[in-house]
């Protein structure tokens, strides 16, 4: 997981070096669609498991991982010129920018954005299996056999995973034509909605698909939104800042799972995590209220992209 992160925090910044500020978006919401990786772990890695033994599956990622190695060796390389080219850090220039209060921002817009999707994406079968099983009876699966259960709930939980893995390319490329800030408005609003339709309304198997599937959705984007707007920021900061945002969306993953495991275990449902995590999506959104000014009459007047 740790290679995995480092990876993240590469890939991005050296795709970003290729393309203007105006398309910052949508190229690094290409690369961040690399997410899709959980939704082939989510359908194919339980049933290698199942033929061959867990072993298998550690065996076929390094072969994967492997051919990508052999891929990035022969074709990768770097921008010649490029305004997010980083120069050569130092120790105290990371201190710097942990002091910069709009790390803490960015990092805030990500746990929310990526860590509710991570967070989603790991607790969607238990979810689903804790909540409908009953109601799955309705559409022809054999509720007693319980191994049954898993497979078609992973089966809808890899398909919500794939809605926000494959959008954020057009969550950023949405960012790239009415701003980032506008972007994340809309996205945070429609999640928000959508938590409280989770938490209040008794919905039936088919309606908490589709509204996890609309979350999944617009968490995609808005990952989509934030990255479109951070190589406009930290341009010449962009490798240690994708990775110091990265980290803030995983810690927003794990804080996702433990809420909903305790509404969970405290209440024998999930209405107080979807309350928790629609709070937290209230307090990003007045997080982008309080900064939007200043980021778009200072470095965003002259970054050459709409904030």
């Amino acid at each position: 997981l740790g290679f995995a992160g480092a990876s993240f925090a590469v890939a991005l910044p050296q795709a970003g070096q290729w393309y203007p500020p105006r398309l910052q978006g949508t190229v690094l919401g290409i690369a961040g669609a690399g997410n899709i990786g959980v939704v082939i772990d989510f359908l194919f890695a339980p049933k290698i498991a199942e033929l061959w033994g867990w072993a298998s599956v550690f065996l076929v990622g390094a072969v994967l991982s492997t051919i990508v190695l052999v891929a990035y060796m022969m074709m990768a390389k770097d921008a010649p010129t490029s305004v997010y080219k980083p120069n050569p850090k130092k120790l105290r220039d990371y201190l710097k920018l942990m002091r910069d209060r709009d790390t803490w921002w960015f990092n805030l817009f990500y746990a929310v954005s990526f860590g509710g999707f991570i967070g989603f994406a790991n607790y969607m079968k238990v979810y689903l299996m804790n909540t409908y099983q009953a109601d799955m009876s309705s559409f022809g699966i054999n509720v007693m056999d319980e191994s049954n259960v898993k497979v078609i709930a992973g089966y809808f939980g890899a398909l919500c995973i794939f809605a926000g893995a494959m959008l954020r390319p057009v969550g950023g490329a949405f960012a790239d034509k009415m701003g980032g800030i506008k972007s994340l408005y809309i996205f945070f609003g429609m999640i928000i909605v959508l938590s409280f339709i989770s938490a209040f309304v008794a919905l039936p198997f088919w309606g908490a698909i589709l509204v996890m599937f609309l979350i999944m959705a617009n968490l995609g984007m808005a990952n989509g939104s934030v990255f479109q707007l951070v190589p406009q920021r930290f341009g010449k900061d962009i490798g240690i800042m994708t990775g110091l945002i990265g980290a803030a969306g995983g810690l927003g993953g794990t804080a996702l799972i433990k809420t909903f495991g305790w509404s969970q275990g405290a209440y024998d449902g999930y209405t107080a995590g979807f309350l928790i995590f629609a709070a937290m999506v209230m307090v990003a959104l007045v997080g982008i209220s309080l900064v939007k000014t200043r980021w778009r009459t200072t470095w965003g007047a002259v970054s050459g992209a709409r904030i």
